[in-house]
C-alpha cells in the first residue's frame, strides 16, 4: 500500500458519499444487512464504517435494541456520517481496526464492509475482530472481486494509467481491487483463529445520473485522488472531463449502468 492509500481527508468523504453511495456501495450494504437480519440484541461491531452507508443500511433494517458501534480510522468519514444519521442506538468511534479498545467477546458481530484491503496488517485486523467476537459470533465482510470483474472501475484506473504512462496511478488494482484471492482470505482468517469460513460471489448492477458523475467519483471522492494531484497538480478536473468523455463514449450520454462482483466472507 501506499502511505496514502487510507488517506481520506479533505473534501474526498463528502464527495465519496455523494458520488459513490449509491453508485457502489449501497447495494452491498443492503446484502449484509440482510444477513444480519437474525440478529435481534445486543452489540455489532462495525469496523471503517466510512460516511456510515452500512450504518445506516443496518440501523434502518435491525430492532432498535441492537446496538451498533461504528468505527473508521478517519475521523473526517466519521464526521460525514455523523451528519446523517442521528440514532441513539448508533455509536461513533475514531479506532484502528488493528487494535481495537474494546473488550474480549462484547459483540454478536463484527461487520466491514470494502474496508479489509485497507488494513496493513489484515491478520491483525482479523485477530481483533475474532478476539471482540463473542462465542458463535460472526465476522462478515466483503471486497470487490478482481478489477476485471468491474467493467467501470476498470475503465476509469485504464484511462489514468494511459494519461500517465511513465508512472501510471495504481491505486484500484493496488488496494480497494487488490484482495480477492479466495485461497489467501481463507488462509489470513485460519491463521487469525477463525474456523468455519464462507465465500460467496455477489453480483450487483446499479447505475449513475451520468458518466460524469462517476468519474467525479471515482477520481476524486478516493485516495486515487492523492496520486493524480501528486503528479498533475491543478489538473484534477481535466483529467476528470476526459475519464467522463471516456465513460460516456462506453457506456452513453445520459444515465449510466455500473455492473459489479464482490466476495461475501462469513467468518465463524
Amino acid at each position: 500500500m501506499s502511505a496514502t492509500d487510507a488517506t481520506f481527508a479533505g473534501s474526498i468523504p463528502a464527495l465519496y458519499e455523494q458520488y459513490l453511495g449509491a453508485f457502489l456501495f449501497q447495494p452491498f450494504a443492503e446484502d449484509l444487512a440482510a444477513r444480519l437480519s437474525d440478529v435481534t440484541f445486543g452489540r455489532i461491531l462495525e469496523t471503517a464504517a466510512g460516511t456510515g452507508i452500512v450504518t445506516r443500511t443496518m440501523a434502518g433494517a435491525l430492532p432498535l435494541q441492537v446496538e451498533i458501534v461504528a468505527t473508521d480510522l478517519n475521523q473526517a468519514m466519521l464526521d460525514q456520517a455523523q451528519t446523517m444519521l442521528p440514532a441513539h442506538n448508533v455509536t461513533w468511534r475514531q479506532t484502528d481496526a488493528q487494535s481495537l479498545p474494546f473488550e474480549d467477546g462484547s459483540f454478536q458481530a463484527v461487520v466491514c464492509q470494502f474496508g479489509v484491503m485497507f488494513f496493513p496488517d489484515k491478520q491483525a485486523a482479523f485477530r481483533e475482530a475474532l478476539r471482540v467476537l463473542r462465542p458463535g459470533g460472526r465476522f462478515l465482510f466483503n471486497v470487490w472481486d478482481r478489477l476485471d470483474a468491474n467493467p467501470v472501475s476498470k475503465a476509469v484506473s485504464d484511462r489514468v494509467a494511459e494519461r500517465f504512462p511513465d508512472d501510471p496511478p495504481r491505486f484500484f488494482e493496488r488496494t480497494p481491487f487488490g484482495y480477492f484471492d479466495e485461497s489467501r482470505i481463507r488462509s489470513d482468517l485460519q491463521q487469525a483463529g477463525f474456523g468455519t469460513i464462507a465465500i460467496e460471489h455477489v453480483d450487483k448492477v446499479s447505475h449513475a445520473p451520468s458518466a460524469r458523475d462517476a468519474a467525479i467519483g471515482l477520481l476524486q471522492g478516493t485516495p486515487l485522488r492523492n496520486e493524480l494531484e501528486a503528479r498533475a497538480p491543478g489538473r484534477l478536473d481535466e483529467i476528470t472531463d476526459d475519464v467522463a468523455q471516456v465513460l460516456a463514449g462506453r457506456l452513453g450520454d445520459g444515465r449510466i449502468e455500473n455492473r459489479m462482483r464482490a466476495l461475501v466472507v462469513t467468518a465463524r
